[in-house]
């Protein structure tokens, strides 16, 4: 019997450096760097990590023509207490279109440190119904290591009128994660490490994880080395491990809502559709007394 070859759903979605480099003088191309640093406080659980814009290191250094998208700064939501809260639908396209995101340019996201925030910013913008946007197969790190061109300075693109035409409800907020966590047709995945799924960890307050919920850490998806995804094939490995099928609802979730959308992102890539990521995740669910945690 022949062997069905496995591949991405969408693999205009995955934009690899070779292809990029051989596009960069095209016009239609907006690059962005996405990249936005965690530094970890274990002994202040209100403040799991402090955060800090990748703002600097793209002024020494990013691709040819690169924006910088600052994630907190530019596309959160500011009057909430947590860090990477979405803000609302107006605001967000209203942002998208000062960075100049929209039409007609094909949106490519890279970042310094791991794919998590370009998949982020990924999702923010195609929940809204833009689909000509990408993400950078290894980001900085493998652009780098190909020896291509990098420039110092900064970059600005004009402004484009981003008009949203959906909002999936792909990002979703305690209230639907307690109905999920009680629905058995719903499985939650926790993306975060293993020592803070087992309780071992007290990094976002009280230990554990949502109960209920399995652990695939957004890592086991990545060539630790090279920060690139692992192959289409090994990623779906990952989730049959978990017997998770296509026909049951997976909601996603992490420290805050970054993490969480790299593994949606894989699992769309892979032919899931009932996806949704838990926004501010355990930031907000383990400091909420009133809600269940497990632990080993």
């Amino acid at each position: 019997m022949e062997k069905i070859e496995i591949g991405w759903k969408y693999p205009e979605a995955i934009i690899s450096c070779e292809w990029l480099q051989r596009n960069l003088g095209n016009k239609n191309l907006r690059i962005y760097d996405c990249t936005t640093f965690l530094h970890y406080t274990d002994d202040h659980p209100s403040k799991p990590y402090d955060v800090e814009s990748g703002h600097q290191n793209y002024l020494r250094e990013h691709i040819s023509g690169a924006s910088f998208l600052d994630l907190q700064i530019q596309i959160s939501d500011p009057e909430s207490q947590y860090k990477f809260t979405l803000p609302d639908i107006e605001r967000l396209s209203n942002s998208f279109g000062k960075l100049g995101i929209g039409d007609p340019y094909h949106i490519i996201l890279y970042s310094t440190n791991g794919l998590q925030w370009s998949t982020r910013v990924w999702w923010m913008i195609y929940m809204l119904g833009y689909k000509k946007v990408s993400v950078l197969n290894g980001g900085l790190r493998e652009w780098k290591r190909n020896n291509y061109d990098l420039e110092s300075g900064e970059n600005f693109y004009s402004k484009t009128e981003f008009s949203n035409s959906k909002n999936q409800g792909f990002f979703v907020g305690k209230e639907q994660t307690l109905d999920a966590m009680e629905d058995n047709r719903c499985i939650l995945i926790n993306a975060l490490t293993s020592d803070i799924h087992n309780g071992e960890s007290t990094r976002y307050g009280r230990p554990g994880r949502i109960p209920g919920s399995i652990n695939i850490p957004f890592s086991d998806l990545m060539d630790t080395n090279t920060h690139m995804l692992k192959s289409p094939k090994e990623a779906l490995s990952v989730f049959e491990k978990h017997n998770i099928t296509k026909d049951i609802e997976i909601l996603n979730y992490c420290g805050g809502g970054i993490a969480a959308t790299l593994n949606a992102f894989v699992l769309y890539q892979l032919g899931f559709q009932k996806l949704k990521v838990y926004d501010n995740s355990l930031s907000e669910w383990a400091m909420d007394k009133s809600l269940p945690m497990e632990i080993d």
